[in-house]
């Protein structure tokens, strides 16, 4: 069984930074992404900024420049560095991975987070 667990989010005022971390344990092969998506109150989730194991990283259009995504393959996990943080940003943010278990014979699997809140007050 593979769990993500994530920490570092909390309340900052606008223009503040936070850095989110996420870290996967259990019988991992391999993980091909990882990286978080967001949801706010009455919206749907959306991706904040994925990595390839390769380091290609993907951002999401509102937090190009501000947010920044980094990983370590070798310990299966991930970190966010969120600064000039905008009331806009404020959401659930789930640590998302692509991963592969155990001998990695099988198919990719998402695996996802239990989430962390992020409110940037005004």
């Amino acid at each position: 069984q593979v769990q993500l667990v994530e920490s570092g989010g909390g309340l900052v005022q606008a223009g503040g930074s936070l850095t989110l971390s996420c870290a996967a344990s259990g019988s991992i092969f391999s993980i091909n992404r990882m990286g978080w998506y967001r949801q706010a109150p009455g919206k749907q989730r959306e991706l904040v900024a994925v990595l390839t194991s390769g380091g290609i990283p993907n951002y999401a259009d509102s937090v190009k420049g501000r947010f920044t995504i980094s990983r370590d393959n070798a310990k299966n996990s991930a970190w966010l560095q969120m600064n000039s943080l905008k009331p806009e940003d404020t959401a659930d943010y789930s640590c998302y991975a692509l991963l592969k278990t155990g001998a990695g014979t099988g198919r990719y699997l998402e695996v996802w987070g239990q989430g962390t809140l992020v409110t940037v007050s005004t």
